[in-house]
């Protein structure tokens, strides 16, 4: 017998266990985003899809306005985020989709403040995230875009970082020395 029905979490009588499963669902998504986001950069971003890419990987200086082609990207990734949330709301057998959609949102808001905020500032919001994560984040992604073209880059991921980048630049310098 169902007590209540909101349009995040359905709580049974008796059944606590099925909002730790929808909040287990939405984590795992946000979880695995990363890893679908890190494949769709590598190899589509950056194979058959890179002339929507390639104005990312232009100097500031040589685009014009605010948006870029690589923006089109964000429908990639929200048209199956908001076909999860009407197939979850829609039919019951299907209800877990709804989970998925919000964990494919929450990675998409993550991603939004992480890359387009802080890592390229487009928005003016936050600029002094400070810690060796953050830092390991600039590192990786600056390794990304030393390259303007789409072969031979690294680093397709954003929020998991190779170990690598979390060394200081000073760190770096004397271990290419002593190598």
């Amino acid at each position: 017998m169902k007590l209540k029905q909101s349009c995040i979490f359905v709580v049974e009588k008796g059944k606590g266990s099925t909002m730790l499963l929808n909040i287990g669902i939405i984590l795992l998504t946000v979880f695995g985003m990363e890893f679908v986001a890190w494949f769709a950069h590598k190899y589509l971003m950056h194979g058959a899809l890179w002339v929507w890419h390639e104005d990312h990987h232009k100097p500031h200086f040589e685009k014009e306005g605010f948006f870029e082609k690589n923006d089109l990207f964000f429908l990639v990734f929200a048209i199956p985020s908001a076909l999860c949330y009407i197939l979850g709301t829609s039919t019951d057998t299907l209800a877990f989709l709804l989970y998925v959609g919000i964990g494919i949102s929450i990675y998409g808001l993550i991603y939004f403040l992480i890359h387009d905020v802080y890592i390229h500032q487009r928005f003016k919001w936050f600029r002094q995230l400070d810690s060796k994560y953050s830092r390991a984040i600039l590192r990786a992604h600056g390794a990304h875009h030393i390259k303007n073209t789409k072969e031979d880059c690294e680093s397709f991921g954003l929020l998991v970082v190779d170990s690598k980048y979390f060394k200081s630049r000073s760190k770096e310098k004397k271990s290419s020395i002593n190598a």
